[in-house]
């Protein structure tokens, strides 16, 4: 796959600056009535690969440290039964993509966790309000998790005291979960997933994971194997809250030998964090810095993994961000980074990282006037979103392939794509104008003359 994917760029290189004729142009701006929204069924859970030494370790820095790398004194999670609360206007989707999510929770990682009750109180609560609300208290945040604070209100108050601090909470007793109610069904199901395991277990990110939505990378949307299994770590009976980080570690190997006996081998190199590394890639990313200094700091962060001779995800990450950073002002060195890295995740078999590069070379062969290659682009990691649950990234790889077939003189073929791709765009996209607003912008990429045979 490797090979295959360079060869396909190397096509969408040579061909980005000819000119090409055809048809007469079609675009996407009449859709009509949009397809009524799709959602996703059963969901296709991998186990975990890696050995149990490197579960073990991943575990306890999960466990016992902070993003900002300060370190818990004491293993914290409910002790007893979780119950769950919904407040505000909640969303039509969200209700039944939480049910979705509890019913994989009590079945993967065996936790004691539903909805609550008529009259029974809860200790998990999910709190849905404007995102122009909560963004004027967290503005960089989509959605948070707060313990010891049953509504925006009190948690707004107790954030100036310091009553929010998760060291000193132990067990869990009321946990606070503020999720936006008005974007789309995607982004408030991901925020369901992430801060529901954060809010039951881990309260860390690891970049270097690269199958786990603890993982500040936003590769995975929705929990996976390892994360149901680190969660049900958390929550076996060898383990209780206030335990030491060494109590715990004893306790590890036994316990992964009996939840993941295929994990029962030998470890590799252990891979420890960087924070020069994850403070490069957060001002890279950083939405507050301007465009100069977020390619320096994708430079430094590229700079640090080579140095370190990395070989795990991390590497793949930062060619990836630097394709981000470039791809408004060096287009060459966007593309040559998305290369890189769409090279390195299929070299290590993570398909879902892989499929979000693929997403931006099929946007390149598209605009460049190469439809086949972004057909077939498109092909192979469209079931690669489809099972992870992505209707964002699907819709967008079948909008790409709507387009590459109209440009290939396929009109009606097009067109079946394009109303299937349209389902998927109202749940990962949400509102109608910005569904339209989607289709518009990926038709733009098409050149407006193409030739029948793909400008060959």
């Amino acid at each position: 796959m490797m090979r295959k994917m360079i060869s396909l760029v190397l096509a969408i290189t040579l061909a980005a600056c000819t000119p090409v004729e055809g048809p007469p142009d079609r675009r996407a701006g009449n859709l009509g009535a949009l397809p009524a929204m799709k959602t996703f069924a059963a969901t296709r859970v991998t186990p975990p690969s890696r050995p149990n030494a490197d579960i073990a370790r991943d575990f306890i820095e999960l466990t016992f440290r902070m993003e900002s790398g300060r370190v818990l004194p004491a293993l914290t999670r409910f002790e007893g039964p979780v119950r769950v609360a919904l407040r505000g206007p909640v969303p039509g989707t969200a209700r039944a993509d939480l049910d979705r999510l509890i019913a994989r929770l009590r079945s993967e990682a065996r936790i004691d966790i539903a909805r609550a009750g008529a009259g029974e109180p809860a200790n998990l609560t999910l709190e849905f309000l404007p995102r122009a609300r909560l963004q004027r208290t967290v503005p960089l945040a989509a959605c948070f998790v707060v313990p010891r604070a049953e509504t925006f209100a009190e948690f707004r108050r107790g954030r100036r005291r310091g009553s929010s601090d998760w060291a000193v909470t132990t067990p869990r007793q009321a946990v606070t979960i503020f999720i936006p109610s008005d974007v789309p069904p995607q982004e408030i199901r991901d925020c369901l997933h992430e801060e529901v395991a954060q809010a039951l277990g881990p309260l860390n990110d690891l970049y270097r994971l690269p199958d786990s939505v603890f993982n500040d990378d936003n590769f995975h949307t929705v929990l996976t194997g390892f994360d149901m299994l680190i969660l049900r770590m958390t929550y076996s009976p060898e383990l209780s809250s206030g335990m030491s980080e060494a109590e715990v570690a004893a306790r590890l190997p036994n316990l992964l030998a009996r939840l993941n006996p295929r994990g029962v081998r030998a470890s590799g190199r252990p891979a420890r964090e960087n924070r020069a590394w994850i403070d490069a890639i957060e001002d890279a990313l950083s939405p507050r810095s301007s465009p100069t200094l977020r390619r320096q700091a994708a430079g430094r962060a590229l700079g640090i993994a080579q140095s370190q001779g990395w070989t795990d995800p991390r590497l793949a990450f930062s060619h990836f961000t630097m394709g981000r950073v470039a791809l408004a002002r060096e287009f060459d060195l966007a593309l040559s980074s998305y290369m890189e890295a769409a090279a390195l995740y299929s070299a290590r078999g993570t398909e879902v990282q892989r499929a979000h590069v693929a997403m931006q070379l099929a946007a390149f062969a598209l605009s460049s006037g190469r439809p086949e290659v972004a057909i077939e682009i498109a092909d192979t990691n469209a079931p690669v979103a489809l099972r992870a649950e992505n209707a964002a990234l699907l819709a967008t790889f079948l909008l790409v392939k709507a387009e590459a077939l109209e440009a290939l003189g396929r009109p009606q073929q097009a067109e079946a794509v394009r109303r299937d791709s349209l389902g998927w765009a109202r749940y990962g996209f949400g509102p109608d104008a910005e569904v339209r607003a989607r289709a518009r912008e990926i038709g733009a990429l098409r050149p407006r003359l193409t030739n029948v045979e793909g400008g060959q």
